[in-house]
Order: C-alpha cells, then sequence, then structure tokens
C-alpha cells in the first residue's frame, strides 16, 4: 500500500491511500506531486491576487491581474489531475468489485452486479446513477485503451471534457484506429500529427469537431456506407418545451442542413436595419417559421443558399471515395459532391490542393484582383472566425484587415482575417488584436493583458492515391521547388500581380465533362 498526502501554505490537504501497482500506481503518486507543486504555485499566486498590497512591481493592479489568470491556469491544471485520480479510482474500483464477487452464471445476474457497483460509486459520489455509470465506462476505456489521453489528463495538458470527447469519438473504433486517432491529436512525433493548436488549447466543442473530423476520414466502414444508412433515419422531430416553446428539428442530409442554415442566415441579415428590434437570432427562427408555414417569408426575398464544398477531383470522377469536405459541417460522401455539381452548382471553384498536406496552394482565377477569389481563399484557410474557440460559420463572417489599410497595410491573403461579426466588433473596440497570419494559417490574437491565444488551423491532410494509378504524382511534376505566395502581395490599379503557378492538372475540365 501506498500512502499519498500533499500540504501547502494555503491550508489545503490531499491525502488517501492507494492499492494500485505497477504503472498505475505510480502515475497517480506522479499526478499528487505535481499537484503538490500546484499549490505552492497557487498559494504564490492567491497572494498576488488578492488586493492586499502583496505586490512589488512596479503596476500593482498589472500583477493583481496578471496573478488571477496565472491562478486560473494553474487551477485548470489541477482539475485535469484530480479528474486523472478520480478515474485511477473508479477504475480501481470497478476492479477490485469484480475481483470480490463470484462469477455471474446469468446475464440477469451479471446486469444486477454491474448496477450495484454503480449504485455504490453513485452514493459515494452524490450523483445520479446515470452520472456514474458514464464515470465507470470512460474510466474503464481511459485505463484501458487510451494511453496517452490518460497521460495528457494526469499531466494537466487536456481538460476532463477533452477527454471525454477522445472517449466518445474512439467509441466502435478498432484498437488500431483507436491508437491513431490518439496518436495523430496527443504525440507529436506521429506520422501526419495534428498541426495549429494542440489539442488541449482548443475549446471541447472544437476539439470535438476535428476529432470527428479525422475519424470520418479514417473510419473503417466507408463514409457512403455510414452516409446510406443516416438517410433511411432521416425524420423531423417534435419536442414540447417549457413556457409555451417547443423544439422543431430536421434529421437530414448535411448539404440540406448547411444550405437551409445559410439561407435563413442572409434572409434574416436582409431584414436587419435602424427600425428592426429582433436578434439575428430571432430573425432566422422567424423567417424560417415562415417559409414552413406559407412557403415565404414576409417583406424578404428568399436567398440562394451559398454551400462551398471542397472535393478531391478523384473522388469528383468516382476513382476514390475520399470523403468531401462541406463548409460549416466537416466531411461529406463524395456522392453529395457530386450530386451538388451535378445538380448545377450555381459556381464552380477549382482549388489546387498540396499533394502532400492536402493544404489549398491556388484558387482558380484569371485577374490576380478579384475579391471573390481572396475571400474564398480566406475561407478555405479559416474554416470558421479565427478567434480563439469560436465556432462561427465562415459564410457568415466578414473581411478583415489585420494592419489597417491606414496604416500601411495591404489587401494579401496574409493581412487578412475574417472574423465573425461579435469578434470583428471586439477586435475595433478593445485592445483585442489578430496577428501573423500567412497564406495557410489564420491569425492568432494578442489580448489586453498582453497574452498570445493561437488560432486554430485547418487539420489538411494530403489526398488518398487509389493504388492502381501508381505512386501519386508518377510522370508528373505536382509542385514547383518554390511555389509562389500567389495571393499574399499587393495588387494596385492596373496590375495583375505575379503570375499563376503551373496548373498540374490543366484538362481537369474535360476529365469532369467526360
Amino acid at each position: 500500500m501506498t500512502d499519498f498526502a500533499c500540504n501547502s501554505d494555503a491550508g489545503v490537504i490531499v491525502s488517501g491511500s492507494c492499492h494500485a501497482v505497477g504503472m498505475e500506481g505510480r502515475a497517480a503518486a506522479e499526478t499528487l506531486e505535481a499537484m503538490e507543486a500546484s499549490l505552492a504555485r497557487l498559494a504564490a499566486f492567491a497572494g498576488r491576487g488578492a488586493g492586499n498590497g502583496a505586490s512589488t512591481g512596479a503596476d500593482p493592479l498589472r500583477d493583481e491581474a496578471d496573478a488571477c489568470l496565472d491562478g486560473m491556469t494553474e487551477v485548470a491544471g489541477m482539475e485535469s489531475r484530480l479528474a486523472a485520480l478520480k478515474v485511477h479510482f473508479a477504475a480501481g474500483y470497478a476492479r477490485a468489485a469484480v475481483a470480490m464477487t463470484a462469477p455471474a452464471v446469468s446475464p440477469q445476474e451479471r446486469t444486477a452486479q454491474e448496477m450495484a457497483v454503480t449504485a455504490e460509486v453513485a452514493c459515494v459520489l452524490t450523483v445520479s446513477e446515470r452520472s456514474a455509470a458514464a464515470l465507470l465506462a470512460e474510466s474503464a476505456t481511459l485505463t484501458t485503451g487510451l494511453p496517452l489521453t490518460l497521460s495528457a489528463l494526469q499531466a494537466g495538458s487536456i481538460s476532463w471534457q477533452h477527454a471525454r470527447v477522445m472517449c466518445e469519438e474512439t467509441s466502435g473504433l478498432d484498437p488500431a484506429a483507436v491508437a491513431a486517432l490518439e496518436a495523430h491529436f496527443l504525440d507529436v512525433e506521429a506520422p501526419f500529427a495534428a498541426r495549429g493548436c494542440p489539442a488541449g488549447e482548443l475549446v471541447p466543442g472544437r476539439f470535438r469537431a476535428k476529432a470527428r473530423r479525422w475519424r470520418e476520414l479514417h473510419h473503417p466502414v466507408s463514409i457512403e456506407t455510414r452516409h446510406r444508412k443516416g438517410v433511411e433515419d432521416r425524420r423531423l422531430e417534435y419536442v414540447p418545451d417549457r413556457d409555451g416553446m417547443a423544439w422543431l428539428s430536421a434529421y437530414v442530409t448535411a448539404d440540406v442542413a448547411v444550405a437551409g442554415w445559410a439561407r435563413a442566415t442572409e434572409a434574416a441579415r436582409a431584414l436587419q436595419g435602424p427600425n428592426e428590434s429582433r436578434t439575428l437570432t430571432q430573425l432566422r427562427a422567424d423567417v424560417a417559421a415562415a417559409w414552413l408555414l406559407t412557403g415565404a417569408a414576409e417583406g424578404t426575398p428568399s436567398p440562394k443558399a451559398q454551400v462551398l464544398v471542397t472535393v478531391p477531383v478523384l473522388s469528383l470522377l468516382g476513382v476514390v471515395t475520399e470523403p468531401a469536405t462541406l463548409d460549416g459541417y466537416g466531411p461529406v460522401p463524395p456522392s453529395i459532391a457530386r450530386r451538388l455539381v451535378g445538380d448545377g452548382a450555381g459556381s464552380f471553384l477549382r482549388v489546387l490542393t498540396d499533394p502532400r498536406s492536402g493544404a489549398p496552394l491556388e484558387i482558380g482565377r484569371t485577374s490576380y484582383r478579384v475579391p471573390k477569389a481572396m475571400r474564398q481563399w480566406l475561407r478555405l484557410r479559416d474554416g470558421r472566425c479565427p478567434f480563439p474557440g469560436c465556432n462561427n460559420h465562415s459564410l457568415d463572417n466578414e473581411a478583415d484587415h489585420l494592419l489597417a489599410w491606414s496604416e500601411g497595410g495591404d489587401t494579401g491573403v496574409a493581412n487578412l482575417g475574417q472574423p465573425c461579426r461579435r469578434h470583428h466588433r471586439l477586435r475595433h473596440t478593445t485592445a483585442w488584436r489578430p496577428v501573423d497570419a500567412t497564406r495557410d494559417q489564420p491569425p492568432g490574437w494578442i489580448s489586453p493583458a498582453g497574452r498570445s491565444y493561437p488560432s486554430e488551423q485547418q487539420d489538411w491532410e494530403p489526398p488518398h492515391w487509389p493504388q492502381h494509378l501508381g505512386h501519386a504524382g508518377e510522370g508528373r511534376e505536382l509542385e514547383p521547388p518554390d511555389w509562389p505566395d500567389v495571393l499574399a502581395g499587393v495588387a494596385g490599379p492596373g496590375e495583375t500581380g505575379p503570375p499563376l503557378p503551373v496548373d498540374p492538372f490543366p484538362d481537369w475540365a474535360l476529365f469532369i465533362a467526360a
């Protein structure tokens, strides 16, 4: 038996005993040691941030504010480590309870034994049995199948919410796929490791979106097969709610949902004005309800939905089944992309991508100064509002100069962001400022406190090349040695900018037509 105790000047004591052996026991001990160091740091932050004159710096208010921010960061790390300890103890109790109980002789007896374990955990934690069952299931998953996730939780580099997302998104995958998904986000040495923000620096909702996208791209069952099952399950649901309200929701294909949302948003924006008291959210609900009940929204033209879909050319041709990407949603079956094109898309934008990474390289255009091409590039680069944690759909967002034009900023992509209206206003009315955008990466942000927060990047992957076509790029030069940044410069009046790079697939239109 190993005894643990950790103290600090803050008067907080954590003690207990752990019968775990081997790696789990050592991990628990190391976690407690890290928490002891965290408690000491918290005591120092508490002294500086209490507003009691303990600061010795030149700016006591700045020092107090920084101490509070540092303290919150330290508390978040401790919460993660505490969650890791809870996982260890929950999994350990479940193992011990099974070992102390005679083997079940029937499924009913096995269910009863599981209920008894769940009830014990629910009572000791004062939570519902449903919550206790979820904790036990997640603890078993983390301790037996997600070692990198559990290690990150113990280190305080991800939160409990991140760990739960990993448990949910690996559910149903075979062990090899589980290990690959976990390594992609938590092992920086893994092939094609996730780029941009580490998993722990993404808010849990954004991490879920990225993990789900990776799962869709690498699921052992093709997305077309799973999509066919989803189409069969499409439905409209009505759920009564409180205060004379109700929910009406539709489970439909992703392209229909994204197009409907974009269409309702555009119609709602058209109704906004100085004499309109309704918010955008209220207007969106009102126009959608009007369309359902009358077929048209009063006083508003029915706009055409703008849907941006990126599809590998070989998927468009039906040669491979690599998913397409629907802006604002994620991976979709290539059949959806083929249907959108076949049904007469209003515009079809060709995008050249890097065959090594999958990142966009160039947007087909004839003039260097075409604003629409730049806006489309921003949507492909950012995917959504680049403010950390924001999930606002990119088609709702506004192009914005990072360095103002009046201060010498140019209109190149490297000096442009596309924040949502909320964060566009934040940028122009407070000391928050976006910085360091490139052709391939959205801008990070500097807070009024002077702290840097990276923006989430697109997790592009190289396209899949079918084996029967030989090696990727065989017989042709896919990329010049130094691919020019065709959109990052400035074009003045009458200028066309640098020449476009050589098109590695000049006959793409003929292939599609065929």
